[in-house]
């Protein structure tokens, strides 16, 4: 015979097919208790209500359950040894839901209704604050803030180099073009500073430079043709330079901190992409379990929306890749061969974030051997290009019907 096991936030109730009540465990009417005994139920656990329920049933003959929960259903069977099987929703849970308030009256839960709504009503806030922080304590998502913070100290470092350059380009403006590197520079403005104190010696100690460029940063020095500036004015031009160095520092911090967040929270994502690919491919996604829900030609243009919502405007081809761009055997590969990649790495990227989200076992170096092999494949199978490669036109409508027949279609 079968039976029906209904959890609400009543109780814990069995039916049988005719949907006549067979056994009843009522919770404790205390919202800290009901809060509890409801998330429990929510992961599938079997708490003492469920239990006695099912002891009961069992007593009176009955060896197959139907629940509504399947992570519940898999506990009985395993702990019992019964038969169950799960119908969302079933039966008995309509009949019981349709009739919520009188049910609970009728089983001395509460004595009016007024009662139960207050108690829903505490039961439910508790519940969605469990929920949001259990959402707000997930490492993935500490991942998608920290490249985040990343990108935004990118914009400001641009910004500030730039106006470094230009603010002490009015006292050494010779520096700006023998110091590409920005944090270079800033590190000279902010440690050095006077034109005079550019010498071979100081510039050993703050930065590693080839002999004949110190000695050329020596005589330019010497006979700099900038204009000469108070101390008061050069003190607050080294304090800038210093905020600049000290951002490119706590960028480096992050960097390290990503890298070792991503080893931890998504091992074959980073050992088959990197973490810092991975980092940002969690970013766009919005999440690891976000990310794994995506199929692979999703994956494979991430990073490049704009790209794909210009095409489907204009009727161009869509983008091959986003940014798995970055990864070494897509930027590397040929251009006729790029788009078959980044179709094989998002393929593998993907099958690598479901391991990470649902089992956790290692497995990036399996399927990185897979990768390289398979981009070995396509390298012997297409060592020539098909067609010739189009121009690069910055406006994809430019390109014509004319130019297809002469080219082909335009492949990334």
């Amino acid at each position: 015979m079968q039976a029906f096991i209904v959890e609400s936030i009543i109780g814990v109730f069995g039916f049988d097919e005719s949907l006549n009540l067979l056994a009843s465990s009522v919770f404790q009417k205390d919202p800290e208790t009901l809060t509890k005994n409801v998330s429990r139920l929510q992961q599938g656990e079997i708490i003492d209500e469920v239990d006695n329920i099912v002891k009961r049933l069992v007593e009176k003959g009955f060896d197959g359950f139907i629940l509504e929960d399947e992570e519940l259903a898999k506990n009985i069977i395993k702990k019992y040894g019964v038969r169950a099987h799960v119908e969302t929703p079933s039966a008995a849970g309509k009949s019981l839901r349709s009739r919520t308030v009188s049910f609970s009256e009728e089983v001395g839960f509460t004595s009016k209704p007024e009662e139960l709504s207050s108690l829903l009503y505490s039961v439910d806030l508790s519940l969605t604050k469990q929920k949001i922080r259990g959402a707000a304590e997930r490492r993935d998502k500490l991942i998608v803030q920290a490249i985040e913070a990343t990108d935004d100290i990118d914009k400001t470092l641009n910004l500030f180099a730039s106006r470094i350059r230009e603010w002490y380009g009015l006292y050494f403006p010779e520096l700006d073009k023998i110091i590409e590197n920005h944090q270079t520079y800033a590190t000279l403005v902010s440690k050095i500073g006077e034109r005079e104190e550019f010498t071979q010696d100081n510039l050993r100690n703050t930065a590693t430079f080839s002999d004949a460029l110190r000695a050329e940063l020596e005589r330019l020095a010497k006979s700099s043709m900038g204009a000469r500036i108070a101390e008061y004015d050069l003190t607050r031009i080294r304090h800038f330079a210093s905020i600049i160095k000290d951002l490119y520092e706590t960028r480096s911090e992050i960097e390290d901190y990503i890298e070792d967040v991503m080893k931890e929270v998504a091992p074959n994502i980073t050992g088959l992409a990197g973490s810092m690919i991975g980092a940002r491919l969690l970013s766009l996604a919005g999440g690891l379990e976000e990310l794994s829900r995506l199929p692979a030609s999703t994956v494979q243009v991430l990073g490049a929306e704009k790209a794909l919502f210009r095409a489907l405007k204009t009727g161009a081809n869509p983008p091959k890749h986003g940014i798995i761009f970055q990864h070494p055997l897509v930027h590397r590969a040929a251009w006729w061969q790029r788009g078959k990649v980044a179709r094989v790495l998002a393929g593998k990227l993907s099958i690598a974030c479901r391991i990470d989200t649902y089992s956790g076992e290692y497995q990036a170096d399996e399927l990185k051997y897979l990768l390289e092999k398979r981009v070995e494949d396509i390298q012997k199978k297409y060592p020539k290009p098909t067609h010739r490669e189009p121009p690069k036109y910055q406006d994809k409508r430019e390109w014509s019907k004319k130019n297809v027949k002469r080219f082909g279609r335009r492949r990334f």
